[in-house]
């Protein structure tokens, strides 16, 4: 099927805004993308060519807006004056606050299945790229690397946190998401006195030169397949 100037970005949005109220109750299934095509008013066909895999895709593009809404906000908001690891802090929050508990929680089941596993922990790899850079990350070597996995571990640990949190204004994730940062913070800083150490410098110099090849400015290391590319 040809494309005929249509803007398959907007299509896609308008089935996924059009799915959110059904994946409540069906998840991201067959079930809840056939109400969206209907709701939309998307021929199924067409939506099938924008969508090929069904509402897999329209969960990554949920998972997506999200990320594009925190990073709207951390351009809108002045962190200047926090800590650094204060401001990865409010990052994670923001993200957090402008997601639905349930969609979210839908979208976890989903991306637990063995199929759907691999994405799934990209598009969490993709919001950690996304803190990392909007933060105005440079780093270009084993940095890269070694910040994106260890906020990786820590967004998904706090979102497993907070979609069992009752709490009040979820202030118990808030203090999970702190404890979690300042283990990172301990990380970084163990790294950073090992790689003043002589002996392991010389040890690191060849690998660390070679995850530098690797990642060339402006790569993205852990790109969803392409349909899935912003």
């Amino acid at each position: 099927m040809e494309n005929n100037g249509m803007d398959t970005g907007a299509l896609r949005e308008s089935l996924m805004e059009a799915a959110l109220a059904h994946v409540v109750f069906d998840g991201w299934s067959p079930v809840a993308f056939a109400a969206a095509c209907k709701d939309a008013g998307v021929d199924p066909a067409l939506a099938r060519v924008i969508c090929p895999g069904g509402a897999v895709d329209l969960a990554v593009e949920y998972h997506r807006r999200g990320d594009r809404l925190m990073r709207a906000r951390l351009a809108a908001e002045d962190l200047s004056a926090l800590r650094f690891r204060d401001r990865i802090t409010a990052a994670v929050r923001f993200r957090l606050e402008g997601a639905d508990r349930e969609l979210v929680r839908r979208g976890a089941a989903l991306f637990a299945l063995p199929p759907h596993a691999a994405t799934g922990a990209a598009l969490i790899w993709g919001t950690a790229d996304a803190i990392w850079s909007a933060l105005g990350d440079t780093s270009r070597d084993f940095n890269w690397y070694s910040k994106r996995a260890t906020l990786s571990a820590v967004y998904g640990a706090t979102v497993l946190y907070w979609l069992g949190d009752d709490s009040e204004g979820s202030a118990a994730t808030w203090e999970f998401l702190d404890r979690r940062i300042e283990d990172v913070m301990r990380f970084e800083k163990a790294k950073a006195q090992l790689k003043e150490s002589p002996a392991l410098g010389k040890l690191l110099e060849g690998p660390l030169r070679l995850l530098g090849n690797i990642r060339a400015p402006g790569a993205a290391a852990a790109d969803l397949p392409g349909k899935f590319r912003t």
